[in-house]
């Protein structure tokens, strides 16, 4: 018997000792306390940076949406704009394809572009938008305007073509030399446009001696609308989302400021000196030595 007891005392220590390696041993079982465990404080930090995660994947989705959204419907964009508004700003009767050709520019010319009345530079989707072009010949040489054409890109990168915008054709468009010459361009944003941001770029071609020249009068950003839609369901969400990141930041400052003052505070201060005793203590000490010698010297006194 007194073997078996001594296996079983035995075991139950390295069992003991199993625990305390692992942290699951309360050493007082009347308290208990987590403030020595550090596991609470790491979930407490994987839980924060999952709510943090998530939260950047809210604020990004409706971007994300979008890009996905205009790469799927840049084509069907692209032929159903080419049909509507094939007519919209060509001067002469032959249209001229361009295509993608690049050419460069002549020296001496310059370019500036202008919204009328547009200074936003907002763009309604389906709907006519007008720019004006200005150019500047500071050649040697008188010039002769070709076409003015430009396209629509997103804005992070501008291989991802959105739509492209038809070409004016100007048969009798020429600046003489050390003049300004404006010319309008007229263009419309397929309907199928989401509201967002874009960007533009207008290009201007002319002939010098029978030579192609193109310059960029712009390449800078736009902001297409719906027609009639004063509040999207983009804006509302933002607007939802903005709203819920607040609170949470609200509800997590003042978690941090609960957990710091927690901290702050020190157990309160025992006075350990003189003090009165009461009747149980009186009880308990009658007939007994200190309680004579206590009324011995109350009687000197």
């Amino acid at each position: 018997m007194v073997g078996g007891s001594e296996g079983v005392a035995s075991q139950f220590t390295i069992y003991n000792l199993q625990l305390r390696n692992l942290g699951l041993l309360v050493r007082n079982p009347h308290v208990f306390s987590i403030s020595n465990n550090p596991r609470p404080h790491l979930m407490a930090i994987f839980n924060n940076f999952w709510i943090f995660s998530f939260t950047l994947f809210l604020l990004y989705s409706p971007f994300l949406l979008q890009v996905a959204r205009c790469q799927s419907d840049s084509d069907e964009a692209v032929e159903t704009t080419a049909e509507e508004v094939s007519d919209i700003g060509i001067v002469g009767d032959d249209v001229q394809d361009f295509g993608d050709g690049s050419f460069p520019s002549a020296p001496g010319i310059d370019t500036i572009c202008l919204f009328p009345k547009n200074s936003a530079r907002l763009v309604t989707a389906g709907e006519e938008t007008e720019l004006l072009v200005g150019m500047k010949n500071d050649g040697e040489s008188s010039l002769n305007i070709v076409a003015v054409k430009a396209s629509i890109h997103l804005p992070f990168d501008h291989r991802l073509l959105v739509q492209n915008l038809t070409a004016q054709v100007f048969n009798n468009g020429s600046v003489p030399v050390s003049t300004q010459a404006t010319f309008p361009y007229i263009f419309g944003g397929s309907k199928y446009l989401q509201q967002g941001t874009f960007d533009l770029v207008g290009t201007i071609v002319y002939e010098i001696d029978q030579h192609p020249y193109q310059n960029t009068f712009y390449n800078g950003t736009i902001e297409v609308i719906e027609a009639g839609a004063f509040l999207s369901m983009e804006s509302v969400f933002l607007v939802t989302l903005g709203a819920a990141l607040l609170v949470l930041l609200g509800l997590w400052i003042h978690g941090q400021i609960q957990h710091l003052t927690k901290k702050t505070k020190r157990a309160p201060k025992v006075e350990v000196g003189t003090r009165n005793t009461d009747a149980s203590m009186d009880e308990w000490l009658q007939g007994t030595a200190y309680t004579q010698s206590l009324s011995s010297k109350s009687k000197k006194k």
